[in-house]
């Protein structure tokens, strides 16, 4: 999946990925997120430097706490600042994090849209908007909450969305929230053999 999608997402374009999970998608979205920083940084105010510039959206606190640990991971020599929004906690700990500045916020849908109502989360300078493992998100009933979400943010913005499976929900979702998406199976007729294969 890395291999596929990273010329294309690189290249600011928007993708519709499908791969299972732990073939390595953090990283293929991952690099251009941080790669897109880097330029953004170079020539933003100060006061924009402190919002984020990429969201990425996700069905659990699990997935939340892994995906934003490898980002940090990955762009810790960039200076990458990210933030796991997720329910379950207090707000406290999230707010403050969010005041102190940030670049890529890594969130479950609910608690993402709490904050942003509340106006602790700043969406308008959004360039890049991640979907992970959005048919997940379908099956635990967060769609309505993705597409509230999608509506805060900037038209003119980078989307990659990835799921295992397309059902008719997130293929309607990709229509209308991505732009000449490009979409990009790194799957095998026989998918379940994918994971165990996949060599890390």
């Amino acid at each position: 999946i890395q291999e596929l999608t990273l010329p294309l997402a690189l290249a600011g374009e928007d993708v519709l990925g499908q791969a299972r999970t732990g073939t390595g998608k953090t990283l293929g979205f991952g690099v251009p997120l941080l790669q897109r920083l880097r330029q953004a940084s170079a020539c933003a105010e100060t006061a924009e430097r402190d919002v984020p510039q990429a969201l990425v959206v996700v069905p659990t606190r699990e997935l939340c706490v892994q995906v934003a640990r490898d980002l940090k991971d990955a762009g810790r020599h960039l200076g990458a600042r990210v933030v796991a929004i997720y329910g379950g906690r207090p707000y406290e700990p999230q707010v403050a994090e969010l005041q102190r500045g940030v670049d890529i916020v890594v969130g479950t849908p609910g608690r993402l849209l709490d904050l942003a109502e509340q106006r602790h989360l700043v969406l308008g300078r959004i360039g890049a908007l991640v979907l992970d493992e959005a048919d997940e998100m379908l099956d635990l009933g967060f769609l309505p909450d993705v597409e509230r979400i999608l509506r805060m943010l900037p038209e003119q913005r980078q989307t990659m969305l990835f799921s295992a499976t397309m059902p008719g929900p997130i293929i309607t979702l990709s229509r209308t929230f991505l732009t000449r998406p490009t979409h990009i199976r790194a799957e095998e007729a026989d998918a379940s053999a994918i994971h165990e294969r996949t060599r890390q």
